[in-house]
């Protein structure tokens, strides 16, 4: 990098800090963690899809297509679920989220099952949640002292502090609208250098005569993932509709744009823009994947420089080796804004339910010291996960794969816990046992069950606890109810059209991914 590169880079951090002084007005926690609930669709739509096609998506995703033992475009059976996850959100979660009206996702299970549910799904989000934040900080040190040259750690502070300043100061509107620069700015990033690698190859001809052909298939319809391999068609549907109806309407990271929202519709509308255009930008990552691995396999040059066992290496090696400068300050500025998406949003929400569901139980915080007592909690959250970030790098071969077997212990239980929430006769003891329970099935797997995909263990955790709710409140006394006296608040009408939506989309999705293989 030159001095133009960094300018460019110092410009953009620059701007991210104004936007945060610029929201700094949030005094209330509703304003801080919800923006007041006046976003619409649009803003709320590209932040959700920002956070979760971050830094690592942006580096990992395509390290794992062109480049990981093992790997290929499979990696697009991960986005099968999330069509069918948007309906189940749209309909089952969604609604009645936003009418709780609550701040932490969590807190809307006391409602219901009382303050033993809440706190406890909170520990949970927060320790998973934590950790996967340090997945994001080690990407970012990993890949940005690969082209800056400069030590890992350094790295990993500096962009830290930058992202905890701005969160800091603008709570959940300066992450949202920065959000939407940033969703832009990684597309054209990814585009940027799909069409680089194409000109380095020798163009489309010289991408297919280096092209490693075993990657191209996708759907791999006999490996059910209990053998040993990993990401058949069976595990990554039915684990990913577990996962990605989780992940998008109990995370708080995602749902707290759900309780962000003006009114049901604009939720509907957000889930329904996540269902359709999540697919068309992983496509791009993968094919940006496809495009430099087979420039690897053309340039042994290239492929020497990326380390043996860190394929999350590739793109970072590329941008810094291979463009023009001017390019390369926009390209790192693109890995910056897709890792800050991410980070902010963990720790707005790991804030956010900090607050809520532990600090403002006990102390009942003044409404005027509220805010300051989140930007202490929220630095201190910073420094956490930091702190993870420095050993994040064992858990899996990618980055990408790491954040989701975090996850994928917690996912399915978790919106286990929700949907019981939903059916009446549930007795909160039951639903407490059975979260318990399916987490610690998914620890028994991860301990001792090697060969089961670790994506099942999002659909086995959240069936297990489904099962053992069901079966321990028909054995245990109801109580009284919880919240008895409040005024039910009519469902909305099932959302038809979108649903088929997305039901055709899903299956246009499955015949493309089927087609794929065939069109190189």
């Amino acid at each position: 990098m030159n001095a133009l590169d960094y300018g460019i880079v110092a410009l953009y951090i620059g701007a991210m800090i104004w936007l945060g002084v610029r929201f700094k007005k949030n005094a209330a926690r509703g304003d801080y963690f919800l923006g007041g609930r006046t976003f619409g669709w649009f803003p709320l739509g590209m932040s959700t899809m920002a956070t979760q096609l971050s830094a690592v998506s942006f580096v990992s995703a395509p390290a794992f297509v062109g480049l990981r033992k093992g790997g290929g475009l499979q990696w697009l059976t991960f986005e099968l679920g999330v069509p069918l996850a948007m309906i189940a959100t749209m309909t089952l979660i969604g609604p009645m989220l936003h009418r709780s009206g609550v701040v932490s996702v969590y807190s809307f299970l006391e409602q219901r099952f009382g303050r033993e549910s809440r706190l406890l799904l909170s520990a949970l989000f927060l320790v998973s949640r934590a950790f996967a934040a340090g997945v994001y900080t080690y990407v970012i040190g990993l890949v940005l002292s690969s082209i800056l040259h400069v030590p890992f750690w350094e790295t990993m502070l500096v962009l830290s502090a930058v992202t905890i300043v701005y969160s800091l100061e603008g709570g959940l509107k300066a992450i949202v609208y920065s959000e939407v620069a940033q969703m832009t700015i990684k597309f054209l990033g990814i585009v940027t250098i799909v069409v680089s690698a194409l000109y380095y190859i020798g163009g489309w001809q010289g991408f297919l005569s280096h092209l490693d052909r075993s990657r191209l298939r996708v759907i791999d319809f006999g490996n059910w993932g209990f053998d040993g391999r990993e990401y058949g068609f069976w595990p990554m549907l039915l684990g990913g509709l577990f996962l990605y109806a989780s992940y998008y309407g109990t995370d708080q990271t995602q749902a707290q744009r759900i309780l962000a929202a003006r009114d049901q519709a604009t939720v509907t509308r957000l889930l329904m823009f996540n269902g359709l255009f999540r697919f068309p930008v992983t496509l791009a990552y993968c094919f940006g994947g496809l495009v430099l691995g087979a420039f690897a396999l053309s340039d042994p040059g290239f492929s020497r420089q990326i380390p043996s066992g860190k394929p999350d290496l590739m793109i970072p090696l590329f941008i810094g080796g291979y463009l023009p400068h001017g390019v390369v300050g926009v390209l790192v500025v693109a890995l910056i804004a897709a890792w800050m998406s991410a980070y902010s949003s963990a720790l707005n929400s790991l804030t956010a339910v900090t607050m809520e569901d532990f600090i403002d139980r006990r102390l009942r915080t003044p409404a005027h010291r509220y805010v300051p007592y989140s930007k202490a909690v929220l630095l201190s959250w910073g420094v956490v996960t930091i702190i993870c970030g420095f050993f994040s790098s064992r858990i899996a071969a990618t980055a990408i794969e790491a954040i989701n077997k975090i996850g994928s212990l917690f996912y399915g239980p978790i919106l286990g816990i929700f949907l019981l929430a939903a059916v009446r006769w549930i007795v909160p003891a039951a639903a407490n046992v059975a979260v318990i329970a399916g987490v610690s099935v998914n620890l028994l797997l991860c301990l001792f069950f090697k060969d089961v995909f670790w994506f099942w263990w999002n659909a086995i955790g959240g069936v297990t606890t489904l099962l053992t709710g069901a079966a321990l409140s028909l054995l245990l006394p109801a109580p009284a109810a919880i919240g008895q006296g409040q005024t039910p608040v009519p469902n909305p009408p099932f959302p038809w059209h979108e649903s088929a939506a997305l039901l055709i989309f899903f299956v246009c999705m499955l015949a493309f991914c089927l087609l794929l293989p065939r069109m190189f």
